[in-house]
């Protein structure tokens, strides 16, 4: 509304598909908690002779509509998917988290949703331009990400599902070293997916502009890869190949009696992933006694998942943690969650869509936040003590390591409210919380909020350079009380643009 005032447009239409806020608009003294935003709102709309804001139900919105076009979903992604659920069990609960490799716009990530699976969607910046993006603005989870010669920022076994649809992504090359370090981050008895080229080579080869020939290796050397990763290929049906990693590699070993390359790393230290070089080997999985038994632990179908106590806690890999101490944390969670909704309000009413915890820990703040229609990224730093990220996952979380000292991996405004505890006093003494603060600036949508718990002389240090950002902020106790030494920072990033340099006002003096 504001971008349109200074666009000189004297009678507006306003489309939304959120019905509460045309009634919040239409009756604002109904809505007294949203107050402030409602004035704002009004004073804009009083900038136009005429004005209006219409609901359009999202089923029939004809304006802005992401089929999931691209050009292996001729049908639409959500068709696509109908394909993929007819050949593996997608429905079930077993498949919640997914990672789409070069997944352009993410609309097969977005078509995941409506099924409870969460996708990782990723994508370079490259020709196409901010595809993630678009992705992000669309509500659908993404990241800035390349298979290059670093392992991806995830744990191992932390995927029940990996797809590429066209992705072009060399997987035969390097002796497949792209495709095992989908294995190594692809859970026992997940499933990776590839459509496009080759696949249907016979039909499609012309079109592709390739020879039988070429595409027909191509195929020949990702079918040995994946053998040599001991995968079973599940199908190949029209457009759609399919491959299923082992339970655990007490089969595996066996085959590398024979077929050494490549082999099974010596070293087991698949969750390390921070600027990791990618290994030309096999990260192995967990010891099992029986061909039947998942290697590390079998998950509990989606959503029981997201409670239940995760298998790297149960076998003790997490130290000084175990299943009553998980369960303590879910209900502190859920003791903050109903504290965070009597200060801030629209949290539970849609305001937020793309959400980040920055120092996640176990992911409770984001299974607490399920039952909203938003979505979390769990963000664990390299820097803290406990490395949780694989537990994340195993909740049927979504996340990702990163040193807080550098910039995040997405572009600017992506995100509607960004959470973070201890985290100014985990990185205090490492880099300036200036430039953090900077970051999550570059990273929030304007009008955002921000939550930072830590302990209060920390939270001061804090209040002073965000009011220099010109951000509103105010510190309110603990859910516990005053006498609680953490203390809460609520802040919201303020809609502004700078004024004209008086130098630019000069010049154009001087040019008229």
């Amino acid at each position: 509304m504001r971008c349109m005032i200074g666009a000189d447009k004297q009678s507006v239409v306003f489309l939304t598909d959120c019905s509460d806020l045309v009634k919040m608009v239409s009756s604002p003294a109904e809505w007294p908690a949203f107050t402030p935003y409602l004035e704002d709102i009004q004073a804009d709309r009083e900038e136009f002779d005429s004005f209006a804001l219409v609901y359009v139900p999202r089923s029939q919105n004809d304006r802005f509509r992401f089929p999931g076009g691209g050009t292996m979903f001729p049908r639409g992604a959500d068709a696509y998917i109908d394909d993929i659920a007819r050949l593996i069990p997608l429905t079930d609960g077993g498949i919640r988290t997914a990672i789409d490799t070069g997944c352009g716009v993410a609309s097969f990530g977005a078509y995941l949703l409506k099924r409870d699976i969460m996708a990782v969607s990723f994508a370079p910046r490259d020709t196409h331009e901010a595809q993630v993006q678009f992705a992000l603005e669309r509500g659908v989870p993404a990241i800035i990400g390349i298979m290059g010669s670093r392992r991806l920022p995830y744990p191992a076994r932390a995927f029940d599902l990996a797809h590429c649809s066209r992705c072009l992504i060399p997987w035969f090359k390097n002796n497949g070293l792209y495709l095992t370090e989908v294995d190594r981050v692809l859970r026992p008895g997940g499933y990776w997916i590839l459509s496009g080229p080759p696949i249907n080579w016979k039909q499609y080869w012309r079109g592709w502009e390739r020879t039988e020939e070429d595409l027909k290796k191509e195929q020949d050397s990702i079918e040995d890869v994946a053998k040599s990763l001991c995968w079973k290929k599940v199908t190949e049906k029209g457009d759609l190949s399919i491959w299923q990693k082992p339970l655990n590699h007490i089969d595996c070993k066996n085959l590398k009696q024979n077929k050494k390359s490549p082999p099974i790393c010596s070293s087991d230290n698949g969750d390390f992933a921070w600027y990791k070089d990618l290994e030309s080997c096999i990260t192995p999985l967990p010891e099992t006694s029986n061909p039947d038994e998942y290697a590390g632990g079998a998950l509990e179908d989606w959503p029981d998942r997201a409670f239940a106590v995760p298998p790297r806690i149960i076998r003790g890999t997490i130290p000084d943690m175990n299943a009553e101490k998980f369960r303590e944390d879910n209900e502190v969670w859920k003791e903050r969650i109903a504290h965070y909704k009597k200060i801030i309000p629209e949290l539970s009413h849609g305001r937020f869509r793309n959400i980040m915890d920055m120092n996640a820990f176990l992911g409770g703040f984001a299974a607490s936040m399920l039952k909203y229609p938003s979505w979390v990224m769990n963000v664990v730093p390299v820097d803290a003590e406990k490395q949780t990220l694989g537990v994340i996952y195993e909740r049927g979380l979504i996340g990702t390591y990163q040193d807080w000292c550098e910039g995040f991996s997405t572009y600017p405004r992506t995100y509607d409210m960004i959470h973070a505890g201890g985290l100014f006093s985990l990185y205090g003494h490492r880099c300036d919380l200036t430039l953090i603060l900077l970051e999550m600036d570059r990273i929030l949508r304007p009008e955002g909020t921000d939550v930072l718990r830590d302990n209060v002389e920390m939270l001061n240090k804090v209040d002073k350079i965000v009011k220099g950002m010109k951000w509103k902020s105010q510190i309110v106790d603990h859910e516990k009380g005053s006498s609680n030494p953490e203390k809460i920072l609520v802040a919201v990033k303020t809609y502004w643009t700078g004024q004209p340099s008086n130098k630019n006002n000069n010049d154009n003096n001087n040019n008229n």
